[in-house]
């Protein structure tokens, strides 16, 4: 009996080639299914079962400004390092390398155009970049947005995604607390509507301060929203937490919201939001 041996290790046959899909064409939903990104794209990134996936702010701007046409302000602000932070790499090393993956200078974007043919200012924060936590950029950019606003007497929405306060700017970012609050009375004394969008998740000092005084605050469904995390409250108090706590839904049965949005209809209720203050 002849016995074969293969001395090539390089021979490939068909059934053994490796075949590779680009990354980023396919998603996983919420049930485990499998979707064209594409086609979550068209459905404004929410699934077949109703899940909000996360986005950043440009696909938040291309939703609510018609024909996704704005300009981005105050683009350039970016981190220093007051306290030269070091932790397990330094703060202007994370900042740098967050920079380079995201291509976002820091935890907001804000921008001004149209929305249903109405001006409005509106700042988005970007969870990928450090958790979307705030630190002195982001309460500036808030800061700036306002006053934009108020220049342009035009309405103000802040849309917040958010693990709190950054940590390696300490007491600078809890002070941008305070300072956001302070402007925000400043376009209230001006007359200005602020519309408040809550996403998932929106916790920390952000929850504790600008996230929760809006004229209106509204919310995506199922969105994480609160101060503490539901296992830091759970072990303070010693008790089991009610059923879907700090959801939008739990939110709103309780009188923090005032209701809750789609996303996929945030254009038209912003719209009636907008021509009722404006009434």
């Amino acid at each position: 009996m002849a016995w074969f041996k293969r001395d090539k290790k390089s021979i490939t046959t068909p059934t053994k080639e490796k075949k590779e899909t680009p990354d980023g064409l396919w998603v996983k939903t919420s049930t485990g299914d499998i979707i064209e990104s594409k086609e979550l794209a068209k459905n404004f990134f929410v699934d077949p079962e109703g899940h909000h996936t996360r986005i950043g702010s440009l696909e938040y701007f291309d939703i609510i400004y018609d024909d996704g046409y704005y300009d981005e302000i105050h683009e350039k602000i970016s981190a220093a390092d007051p306290l030269e932070f070091e932790d397990k790499k330094k703060y202007t090393d994370r900042i740098k390398a967050t920079q380079d993956k995201t291509g976002l200078v820091d935890a907001c974007r804000t921008a001004y155009g149209k929305t249903s043919g109405k001006y409005i200012v509106v700042c988005c924060m970007d969870f990928s970049f450090i958790g979307g936590s705030m630190g002195s950029v982001v309460g500036e950019k808030i800061a700036l947005a306002i006053d934009y606003a108020i220049k342009k007497k035009c309405p103000f929405m802040m849309i917040s995604k958010s693990g709190g306060a950054r940590m390696m700017e300490a007491g600078f970012s809890l002070m941008q607390m305070a300072k956001t609050s302070a402007k925000l009375t400043q376009l209230s004394q001006k007359k200005l509507p602020y519309i408040s969008y809550l996403t998932d998740p929106t916790t920390g000092g952000v929850t504790a301060s600008f996230a929760m005084l809006g004229d209106i605050n509204i919310a995506e469904p199922n969105a994480l929203i609160g101060f503490a995390g539901p296992r830091v409250i759970k072990e303070t108090i010693g008790k089991d937490l009610p059923k879907g706590f700090q959801t939008s839904e739990f939110l709103l049965e309780k009188g923090f919201l005032d209701f809750i949005v789609d996303r996929r209809e945030l254009k038209e209720k912003l719209e009636q939001v907008i021509r009722l203050f404006q009434n």
